[in-house]
């Protein structure tokens, strides 16, 4: 037991000891103090991106029975999901300061949030995975709600209803399987999977675990909630959960392609399908509008809608463009709502004019919402060639799904031009421009994860191939 707790869980102890602390702490501090909370939060996270280098990669090691597993490839996802947890700590200074005396409480959840999804990634048997994705989705549900008013109360609620229905669906899926293989173990399932011929069950069952997970990506038929709860949630939370949930359950999701589930040939049809779906959907809707929120919820769906297509086509090449896509997502992303964390509002035409008082600010900022649209020298460039390349490389039948996504691809600019024509736009005489005034946190996170994404885009390379390491060694 103290091997395995060495050679693999100290991050994950590191994090629980700072959750433990800040419960202790919201017991026993006074409200006044809430301003420590989120430092707190920043000490704990950076500790346990120190003790990652403690983490057994070479070779896999495998601890509690099985149960817990780690190797280079959850070693690269925990990174991630721990950098993404330490910018969404820095954002979340303005809800802090709304909640006050809740503020270690808050940020106690958030840790229990980035906990959640570091075990998400590590679990190696269904028991363990559905616990961390509870863990993950409840505390997802109580970061919703962190705001003040109606609104995000309801959008956490109707969040918390596709979950349980998708969590119904997920279990449905294990049991099936279970009853198949009778194993939860995720490596006994591929080893039996792998000598028998597949059934009609077995696919059956692939498909309805499969479908259980992706309600957190907001896909077809779960891409019901993703409206709401974008439009009625504060921004720091949404930079939270358009990167870590994503991270954590694409991670999985590829792993269980790639192993227990590799030999269902139906379930690539149903996923490819799914994703054709949900990218016709998020597209379309999002021209139709002009709230910011609700474009950003639309382009979180096609980007995920994106993934999956590649996810499913399973090989190396595509793996490791999976995870190149995934790593760069996340900074874009953490960049616009860090600029939506300094000046929220809804409508595209509040932001008119913005860029001729914050030149630095509006330019950092227009430059993630292009990188999203996947233009040139940006990393979201070279993330969808490197995408588009190995969906056209997996065979000639799913040619057509590519070129849909691409017409796709190239109407989305529509609405992603739409946020930024109006940055640079004049305003009326009487209309006076607003000077932002972000506080160092703010800057430093829509600074850096800007210039992030332009290095990437410039020099994409020694990313590339780290990526294809951790997809042939996975």
């Amino acid at each position: 037991m103290l091997n395995d707790i060495f050679n693999i869980l100290l991050p994950h102890i590191c994090l629980g000891g700072f959750i433990i602390l800040q419960l202790i702490l919201s017991i026993v501090l006074s409200p006044r103090l809430y301003r420590y909370a989120r430092l707190i939060s920043i000490v704990g996270i950076v500790l346990s991106i120190l003790l990652l280098s403690t983490v057994q990669t070479e070779p896999q090691y495998f601890a509690f029975r099985g149960s817990l597993m780690s190797d280079s490839y959850t070693l690269l996802f925990d990174f991630a999901i721990l950098v993404c947890g330490f910018f969404v700590a820095l954002l979340t200074r303005k809800l802090v300061k709304t909640i006050k005396r809740h503020a270690y409480t808050f940020h106690a959840i958030l840790l229990t949030a980035i906990f959640g999804a570091m075990n998400v990634i590590s679990a190696n048997d269904f028991l363990t995975l559905f616990v961390s994705i509870e863990l993950l989705s409840f505390s997802t549900y109580f970061l919703i709600a962190a705001s003040k008013g109606y609104p995000s109360k309801e959008a956490s609620f109707k969040y918390l209803l596709t979950s349980a229905v998708s969590t119904g669906v997920f279990l449905f899926g294990v049991s099936y399987l279970y009853g198949i293989t009778g194993s939860l173990n995720l490596s006994q399932i591929y080893e039996i999977t792998m000598s028998t011929e597949p059934s009609i069950m077995y696919s059956i069952a692939a498909i309805l675990i499969v479908s259980g997970l992706i309600s957190k990506l907001a896909l077809f038929p779960f891409a019901n909630w993703v409206i709401d709860v974008y439009k009625n949630t504060e921004s720091s939370i949404l930079a939270f959960l358009s990167t870590i949930p994503k991270l954590a359950v694409f991670g999985i999701l590829c792993r269980l392609l790639v192993f227990p589930l590799s030999n269902s040939f139906e379930l690539t049809f149903v996923l490819a399908i799914i994703s054709l779906v949900t990218a016709l959907w998020a597209n379309t809707y999002a021209i139709r509008n002009n709230n910011v929120k609700v474009i950003l919820a639309c382009s979180a769906s096609a980007n995920s809608a994106y993934v999956l297509l590649a996810a499913c086509l399973v090989s190396v090449y595509n793996l490791s463009t999976v995870i190149f896509y995934l790593l760069c997502y996340v900074f874009m992303n953490i960049s616009v709502f860090s600029f939506l964390n300094i000046h929220d509002r809804l409508n595209v035409d509040d932001y008119k004019g913005l860029f001729y008082k914050n030149h630095g600010l509006v330019g950092a900022y227009a430059f993630s919402i292009l990188a999203l649209a996947g233009i040139p020298i940006t990393s979201g460039f070279v993330a969808k060639i490197y995408l588009f390349s190995a969906i056209a490389n997996s065979g000639l039948i799913f040619v057509p799904f590519l070129l849909i996504l691409l017409i796709l691809t190239v109407v989305a600019l529509y609405y992603y031009l739409k946020i930024i024509i109006p940055l640079f736009q004049s305003c009326d005489k009487n209309t006076e421009v607003q000077k932002l005034n972000p506080v160092f946190s703010q800057k430093f996170v829509l600074v850096v994860t800007a210039i992030i994404t332009l290095l990437i885009g410039i020099y994409p390379e020694k990313i590339i191939e780290l990526c294809r390491f951790i997809a042939y060694n996975i």
